[in-house]
């Protein structure tokens, strides 16, 4: 059996590690793996390979940051390649991401059956390029492997076949669970200068934003913006800033507004850097849908700059909660969030660390 898994982009990375450390296992599936070179930074690209020990890709089709429409094209174009010259068995494709989509559909012109890694997830939102990649790939996938069962009632409405669903659980668990030793020796708290005299971490915030609906449009950005002034001024905001974002906020001119000195900027961090600040921060901001499930997992309070969130278990059984882009209300959760203690919540069902074990026998026995 000849299995191909793509990755493409920054959140693909810790849901396909589990995958091959299981694929390794069975050495009668002959694995390949393919970086389409969506994301194409070093910090944001190659540093995941080494935290999460994800073997180099077999091929990197080295596409590169372009429009929706330019970016998926090349990559079915370099991808077709692939199919040709592999005659894969099968290929596993991940998340949300625009290679998500480009490879799911050039193997569904090719008659390659596809495996769709976190299936089913709906924001029902359909301004977000994530949501249309997600219902698009789940329209054309042999395999749905849910992370919860919200999925499986989306899938069902769309005309899915219930016996192609399957209820896994979350591989961005296992990656997690796996690395939480490994991220507590980091010395990111030193180097950003978050440990105090005694040795105790010094109360911060931990703040991601790249979303275009966030970012792209002025007055929303700068109401963002305007609630981390504020919230600044009661806690320290470490602020890992994306490209994308940085871009927007010099050409809007906003710039003063992360002069505040409770601000914390710093560039794009690998993957157990993150984690590390994550476990040890008082709450999240963020508009991440990979961090409000890990947050979830280690207990931390998040607050989502969205309106709405493809992964409602997290709202449900986890800590996150949806805040939207209103400055206000940004700022009143913030400060919540001071104040209340925290209490233990039960991990969502099969969010065990044992995910991928279950996909990979799936697979083979089919």
């Amino acid at each position: 059996m000849k299995i191909i898994s793509v990755v493409g982009a920054r959140p693909n990375f810790m849901k396909i590690a589990p995958i091959m450390d299981e694929l390794k296992k069975h050495p009668e599936i002959e694995s390949l793996l393919v970086h389409t070179g969506q994301h194409y930074d070093e910090t944001m690209s190659d540093s995941f390979f080494k935290d999460l020990g994800i073997p180099l890709p077999n091929i990197n089709l080295e596409v590169g940051s372009k429009s929706h429409a330019v970016q998926t094209a090349e990559i079915m174009t370099g991808f077709e390649k692939v199919i040709v010259k592999h005659n894969p068995d099968l290929v596993i494709v991940v998340g949300d991401v625009n290679s998500t989509l480009a490879c799911a559909l050039t193997c569904s012109k090719m008659n390659i059956p596809v495996a769709h890694i976190e299936a089913g997830l709906r924001s029902f939102d359909r301004t977000m390029p994530e949501e249309i990649n997600r219902i698009l790939t789940d329209a054309i996938s042999e395999y749905l492997f849910i992370t919860e069962k919200s999925a499986e009632i989306n899938l069902l409405r769309e005309g899915r076949p219930k016996e192609k669903i399957y209820f896994v659980g979350n591989v961005m668990v296992d990656t997690l669970l796996k690395n939480r030793e490994k991220a507590n020796q980091s010395l990111i708290l030193s180097k950003l200068n978050l440990i105090a005299a005694k040795g105790n971490t010094l109360p911060y915030a931990y703040l991601t934003l790249h979303r275009p609906s966030n970012v792209d449009n002025k007055n929303v950005l700068l109401g963002i913006l305007q609630a981390l002034a504020e919230i600044q001024q009661h806690i320290k905001i470490i602020w890992p800033i994306h490209p994308r974002t940085k871009k927007k906020i010099e050409e809007f001119n906003f710039s003063d507004v992360l002069k505040a000195k409770g601000i914390i900027l710093v560039e794009p961090l690998g993957y157990l850097d993150s984690l590390k600040l994550i476990s040890e921060s008082r709450f999240t901001l963020t508009d991440s849908g990979g961090i409000q499930e890990e947050t979830t997992i280690l207990n931390i309070p998040c607050l989502t700059l969205r309106n709405n969130t493809e992964r409602p278990v997290t709202v449900e059984q986890g800590t996150n909660t949806i805040v939207g882009t209103d400055r206000k209300k940004i700022v009143k959760e913030s400060l919540s969030n001071l104040e209340k203690g925290r209490n233990r919540k039960p991990a969502p069902k099969l969010w065990d660390g044992k995910t991928a074990g279950r996909i990979v026998e799936i697979l083979i026995k089919k």
